[in-house]
């Protein structure tokens, strides 16, 4: 595996710019992929073949370090990667990435939205109260260390945090390795999140309830106007 490292100081903090691999080329992964470029880290976006046009509409709208390719390329690419395929989709789109997503990082900001019935939207039924998207991705791909993050907020809040409340709101992340949980909170830190506002809530397990607070975001969207998000207050 080929890693590429550099170093570049923002503010008073250096930063390792990494690869960053994104599978999935809808307005979530899009719109990450933006923010690691800005940040100055590489990044190559997949999808199911190396010719997808959102993919190819990405690359060409950065002047350096964008790419595309295939989910198997991309993740291969990828130090870290960020799960960005509809729910429904992802475990098909993992198995595709082949060897490549082995032994990294994946961050799952997916949900499992069961689209098949229509509004009102549900989860899908095999992964959800007794098992969860971020777990079936663990379970089914176990060399591989999964983190579920930012899947309870609209994307662009995921990436400029300090647009509600000066960042002041919560962002929940579990996962069963604890130094892969430190390795994507340091990401976090780096887009803008504030340490207080980031709650480990536990192992992967913990997907079941943040993938399930998705139907009341949601419900929320649906009845407000506007940027909003959920707070933790004790």
């Amino acid at each position: 595996m080929h890693y590429f490292y550099n170093f570049r100081r923002n503010n008073t903090n250096i930063i390792n710019i990494m690869k960053i691999a994104i599978l999935g080329t809808g307005a979530v992964g899009t719109t990450i992929g933006d923010r690691m470029i800005a940040l100055g880290h590489e990044v190559m976006i997949g999808s199911r073949t190396n010719t997808n046009e959102k993919a190819i509409q990405f690359v060409n709208k950065h002047d350096k370090n964008a790419s595309n390719g295939t989910f198997e390329q991309a993740a291969t690419f990828g130090e870290i990667i960020f799960n960005c395929v509809k729910g429904e989709f992802s475990i098909a789109a993992l198995k595709l990435a082949g060897n490549g997503i082995n032994n990294k990082i994946l961050i799952d900001v997916s949900n499992p939205i069961d689209t098949s019935k229509g509004a009102p939207l549900s989860l899908i039924p095999e992964l959800c109260n007794t098992n969860s998207l971020g777990e079936e991705i663990q379970r089914t791909f176990p060399n591989i260390k999964v983190v579920k993050t930012l899947n309870t907020m609209w994307s662009t809040l995921m990436m400029i945090p300090t647009m509600l409340k000066d960042g002041d709101h919560t962002n929940f992340i579990c996962g069963n390795d604890q130094e892969a949980k430190d390795k994507v909170k340091s990401l976090l830190f780096e887009i803008g999140w504030k340490e207080e506002s980031i709650l480990d809530i536990g192992d992967i397990t913990a997907s079941r309830g943040t993938e399930t607070l998705l139907l009341l975001w949601l419900r929320i969207w649906g009845a407000t106007i506007g940027t909003f998000s959920f707070k933790v207050v004790n």
